[in-house]
Formats: C-alpha cells, sequence, structure tokens
C-alpha cells in the first residue's frame, strides 16, 4: 500500500490520502463514579489494558487520558513479529500485516578509507528476524495501531470508549481496604482541560488502576515508587520526513557513522514515502533535559545531511519531529505492594509501559515492550475479577514483566553505546571507536529479544514442568506458544494453531497425541480426553461453571500425526455442542501437514507425544506427558477457583 505521495495525513490508511481525514475524539461524557478498572493513560500500554477488558461483559472498566483526543502522529512505530501475534489475538493483525512497512534487509555504512569526509557502505544484511515468527517485523504509524484497538474497545460487548481531556490531579489508595476484593480502595480526583468544562472535577472510585501514563507517571509518583538508573547525557534528534535523496539505501534501515559529525539511523516507514531518522546531537550538560536543547527541525536537518556526506538530503516536509534524551531507567517496582511483600498480599494499583521503564527509541523496544506489558496484565486482573482464581496471580505481572523491562534496559544501553560515534559523559575516551560490524554483531545476538519470540519468564506456578521440555523442545516454557500450521480433520484447512489463542481470557490445552490412533480406548490420548471430559478431578470439571459451554474456560485442541481420521470416530468431547442450540464444534482438531510437519518443526517426541498447557496470553504455562492426569489437575489447582 502507498500512501503519503502530496503529504503525510494522520487517519485511517483504508482512506485515499486525499480524502482522509484525522481521527475524531468521542464526545465528552462524565466519568462513571465507580468502577472495577480504572486505565490512565491511552497509550499501547494503556489501549490494550482497555481492549482486554473490554470482552468481559461483567467488569466494569474506565480509560482516561489527559489528550484532548486519540494520537495522530505516531512516536513508535515500529511492531515487531510478537506485537502483530498480539494483535491476531485481537482478530486485527490483518490489518496491521497490510499496511505495516515490512523490514526485510539492513545495510552498515562508515567514513570511507580513501576520503574519510564521504560515508561509504560497508555491507547489507537480511534482517536477522526473519522466520522467527510468522509475521515479519515492520513498521506502522503508532496511531494506527491504537485506531485497531480504540476500534476493537468499541465494537466489543461492552462498547468502551476512552475518554479525554482529563487530567489526574489526585490519587490515594485507602491501605484498610486493599485486601478486600469487594472494596474499593482507589480514589482517583481528575481536573477536566476542555474548554467547556475547564475547572471542573470528578471522582472516580475503583477497585484496581492501572497506570500506563508514561515517564512522568502521575500513578507512579502517587504510589512513591523512584525510578532507577541514569542519563547517558545525549541528546538525538528524531524525525519523520518526506523526502528526494540520492542515498541509495533509503528505503532500507541504515545505520550510517561519519566521521566528525555523529551518526544517523533510517527506518523506512509505510506507505512507501515517508522516512524516519534518528539523528545524532551534541552531549548534554550536567543536570540538562533534552527539552533544555534550543534546536528545531531545520537543525536536526542541517545535521543529519553533514552526517550523508556526499549524499544530498531534500526534505521537502517533516510530518513531526522531537528532540530526546538518551537514559535507561526502570521502576523499583510494578505494583503498590512493598518491596519484598509476599504474594498473599494483593496488588490494587500498577505501572505499565513509560511508566515503568524508559529508555531511547532506537531499539524500536518502547511500544513492544510496553503493549505486551499489559497483555501479561489484562487476563490476570480479568479472571480474580471474576473470582476464576486466587488474587495471589496478580503477583506473578511484577515478577514476570519486570525481568523483561530489566533486559530492555540493559540492551538499550548497549546498543546506544553501539549506534553512537560519540562518547557519553560517562566515558573517559575522546572518541568512540567506528565499527558498524558490532552494531550487527549485536543486532543478530539480539535479533529474539528485538522480535519479541523470546521473551521467557521465570519458572512459578504459571510456568512449570521444565523437567518435560524434551517431549516438545520447540515450545519453550516461559515463551510464547511458537505457531505452526497443521490440518484440520473436518475439513482440510490449514491452520495457524498459534492463532487459536485469542485475547479472551481463556487457558488452551493442546494434546499432541503420540503414534497410537487416539480412537483406540487404550492409547493415551483416548484416556487423557476421557478424563478431561468426565473426570471429577479433571480441571475442566472442577472449573467450568455449571451450564457454561464446555470449552468456556479450557478451550481445548488435539494435534494427531495419523492422516485417516474421522472426527464422528472421535470422542464427543473433541467435537463438543455448544450455545444454546448444541451446535457441534468441527474446529478442534488437527492432523500433522505432510511436508510442514509441526512434529518435527516444534521438536515434539512422536513416540510420547505432549501435553502443552496456553496461557490466556500466549505464552507456555507447563508441558506434560499425555498420561499425567494428576499433575495436570495439581497445575490448576494451585491457582483456580471453584465456581461458586
Amino acid at each position: 500500500m502507498q500512501y503519503h505521495l502530496n503529504g503525510f495525513k494522520p487517519g485511517n490508511y483504508e482512506v485515499p490520502d486525499e480524502v482522509r481525514e484525522p481521527y475524531p475524539a468521542p464526545p465528552i461524557v462524565d466519568l462513571p463514579d465507580e468502577v472495577d478498572v480504572l486505565i490512565i493513560g491511552t497509550g499501547p500500554a494503556g489501549l490494550t489494558m482497555a481492549r482486554q477488558m473490554s470482552v468481559f461483559s461483567d467488569i466494569k472498566t474506565c480509560i482516561v487520558d489527559m489528550a484532548p483526543g486519540p494520537l495522530l502522529f505516531g512516536r513508535a512505530d515500529g511492531i515487531s513479529c510478537r506485537t502483530q501475534e498480539i494483535m491476531e489475538a485481537f482478530n486485527c493483525s490483518e490489518m496491521v500485516v497490510k499496511e505495516t512497512y515490512q523490514l526485510k534487509q539492513n545495510t552498515y555504512w562508515e567514513p570511507d578509507e580513501s576520503n574519510p569526509e564521504n560515508i561509504k557502505r560497508t555491507y547489507k544484511t537480511a534482517d536477522h528476524r526473519a522466520g522467527l515468527s510468522e509475521f515479519t517485523h515492520g513498521i506502522v504509524n503508532q496511531a494506527r495501531l491504537h485506531e485497531l484497538l480504540a476500534d476493537g474497545m468499541e465494537k466489543s460487548v461492552t462498547h468502551l470508549l476512552p475518554h479525554y481531556s482529563r487530567k489526574m490531579i489526585g490519587m490515594e489508595i485507602d491501605e484498610s481496604l486493599t485486601q478486600d476484593l469487594d472494596a474499593y480502595p482507589i480514589t482517583a480526583t481528575f481536573e477536566r482541560v476542555d474548554e467547556a468544562g475547564a475547572g471542573k472535577t470528578e471522582t472516580v472510585k475503583a477497585r484496581y488502576i492501572v497506570g500506563a501514563d508514561g515517564a512522568r507517571s502521575s500513578v507512579r509518583r502517587s504510589m512513591g515508587i523512584p525510578l532507577q538508573g541514569d542519563s547517558a547525557n545525549k541528546a538525538w534528534g528524531v524525525m519523520d520526513i518526506l523526502l528526494n535523496t540520492d542515498f541509495p539505501d533509503i528505503r532500507v534501515k541504515s545505520f550510517i557513522q561519519s566521521k566528525d559529525h555523529g551518526a544517523v539511523m533510517t527506518i523506512p516507514r509505510e506507505g512507501g514515502y515517508l522516512c524516519r531518522f534518528y539523528v545524532e546531537l551534541d552531549l548534554l550538560g550536567k543536570d540538562k533535559r533534552a527539552s533544555d536543547v534550543r534546536l528545531n527541525e531545520q537543525d536536526i536537518i542541517a545535521k543529519a545531511q553533514k552526517i550523508f556526506h556526499p549524499y544530498t538530503l531534500d526534505v521537502k516536509e517533516v510530518a513531526w519531529w522531537s528532540i530526546y534524551e538518551v537514559g535507561q531507567r526502570i521502576a523499583e517496582r510494578f505494583d503498590n505492594r512493598p518491596a519484598g511483600s509476599s504474594d498473599e498480599i494483593i496488588p490494587r494499583a500498577f505501572v505499565a509501559g513509560d511508566a515503568c521503564h524508559t529508555h531511547s527509541p532506537k531499539g524500536g523496544w518502547g511500544l513492544n515492550t510496553s503493549l505486551p506489558d499489559t497483555f501479561n496484565l489484562g487476563w490476570k486482573l480479568a479472571a480474580v475479577l471474576q473470582g476464576r482464581s486466587h488474587p495471589k496471580l496478580l503477583s506473578t505481572y511484577s515478577t514476570e514483566r519486570r525481568k523483561v523491562a530489566q533486559q530492555l534496559i540493559d540492551a538499550d544501553r548497549e546498543l546506544s553505546k553501539l549506534v553512537a560515534t560519540r562518547p557519553t559523559a560517562a566515558e573517559e575516551s575522546d572518541k568512540a571507536k567506528i565499527d558498524t560490524r558490532k552494531i550487527e554483531a549485536f543486532m543478530k545476538r539480539q535479533s529474539g529479544f528485538v522480535a519479541g519470540t523470546s521473551i521467557e519468564y521465570f519458572p512459578s506456578f504459571i510456568c512449570t514442568g521444565q523437567e518435560n521440555q524434551h517431549l516438545a523442545s520447540g515450545f519453550n516454557i516461559g515463551q510464547r506458544f511458537h505457531s505452526a500450521e497443521a490440518t484440520r480433520v473436518a475439513d482440510g484447512r490449514s491452520q495457524h494453531l498459534g492463532h487459536l489463542v485469542k485475547a479472551d481470557g481463556r487457558w488452551r490445552i493442546f494434546l499432541f497425541g503420540d503414534t497410537q490412533s487416539p480412537t483406540d480406548p487404550s492409547s493415551a490420548a483416548y484416556q487423557f480426553i476421557d478424563f478431561l471430559a468426565n473426570d471429577q478431578s479433571s480441571p475442566v470439571q472442577k472449573y467450568t461453571p455449571k451450564g457454561a459451554d464446555i470449552d468456556s474456560v479450557f478451550d481445548t485442541y488435539a494435534v494427531f500425526q495419523q492422516q485417516d481420521l474421522s472426527m464422528h470416530d472421535l470422542q464427543d468431547y473433541l467435537w463438543p455442542a455448544k450455545g444454546k442450540y448444541g451446535l457441534r464444534d468441527y474446529e478442534k482438531v488437527f492432523q500433522a501437514e505432510e511436508g510442514n510437519d509441526i512434529y518435527d518443526l516444534r521438536g515434539i517426541d512422536r513416540s510420547a507425544g505432549c501435553i502443552v498447557i496456553v496461557r490466556p496470553d500466549q505464552h507456555v504455562a507447563a508441558i506434560l506427558p499425555v498420561s499425567a492426569h494428576a499433575e495436570l489437575s495439581k497445575f490448576f489447582d494451585v491457582f483456580m477457583l471453584e465456581p461458586s
């Protein structure tokens, strides 16, 4: 798809440039008095949280932002493979794939040895993230991603809409009420900042609050949580531009380092014409912030033109620009519990996204770490609010996501030093050595982290069974369920199994059968299905509410090696009767594809088979032998609650 030929225009890219309009703000209505979940901030973390909450009709959610309306110009526009997998869980990955500019190559430029005032390409490589997912790392306007999430909220069963033009001016947590699940211990006060409501204040009481309100988070400050880390005293300029140039790699992601003028990183943007530039500026003085730098977009352009010599940059339009500082900081904790608290202490306030981790934007990690923060938290909060899980589940959010944030901080610190040609204030050398191969080696080494596909959570009561990892070596416990295709038995359709794990709060149980036919009552697969369907100790029997569909809590799928199966020869549980008419579900049984065999692709033990338990956030929770009936029950008994 191509757009922005005659100038950058925000809005829905399905609409032609000449008639595209910016996203309208919803009408301003009063805030509710009481809610279950109060979300502050409509960035990627806040909208992802709201998008998850919107599918639960029995959970009252409110999302608030100080901005006058939806984001128009994207700040963090890199869309990782993992982020696209999450968008698939929200049923909107097709539009992201269609509109995203796919990054396929990287180029590296250094001073020309024969003429150091000029830059010269040293080499070009394929992007190292290729093959880590069925999706390709790419670039799309962050505002477009926001629109897809907001559109899903509005069209959900709750018809959730953001409340704009509200500034939070106070937040209190009544500590005497935090351990009472029925209480509303959070009190948040807001001031209207729109012209019509200027000066009006509103108060909302909430059971839980999620601060996704950026690096200067009011929620985090109200909780007394400090950011730990420091600034490297380095300023960079960033701009999205429409330009003419004779630089040959303008439509390829490029790292450019000059002899005397600094470095530039370029990233081609969606639409075929727009391009993002990150331009190295000067060191910041002590106690100085990027906002103190008295430069504008023309200064950034002039600096980039010097770095690109002998190539020319004729900038026709600057769609957006900013100056930022390189610094890495992480919140001491991600919820309101005191440091060192027991998992039995129930957290009622959380921070996510930039509110708990800040860094430079060059690695494209901001949005792609913020969005998974609340994708991790959302299903847990819903399970506790609905009384399906013990509240200790909420303590795993901080444990799991703070580890990822620390990895992000460490990686960003290393990349920032490699990309810059000049030392930071903390370095002693007068000049950093120019070596783009170190950047390339870093990107290759960190490809799984950059793509988001190698993010792995610590062992815990929702990440266990490591002793059985050999049964499916390609489904790493703690990492996301690595999708692969299988053929649906009922109709022969090829299906990505990972796309079955939607953001609806349900657990997935994948049975991978052994070499014995699942129609044989003596087979392990047959006996496992019989256990799930009929045994009173089965989690399906214990935790599925009476009268609900059999897959309302646990959605079970089976993949078999046998190629001659018929649905009607299999147990009823694998094609259950559902809904008010008792219609049969024919989309739960698959067979391995010849030539694209999931058993080979994911290292599944053919002779033994296995059970793979997948969390509602698509991460692998456990791997078990097919015969481990008691162990399966024990896994869920640790944190799930029987319906009252």
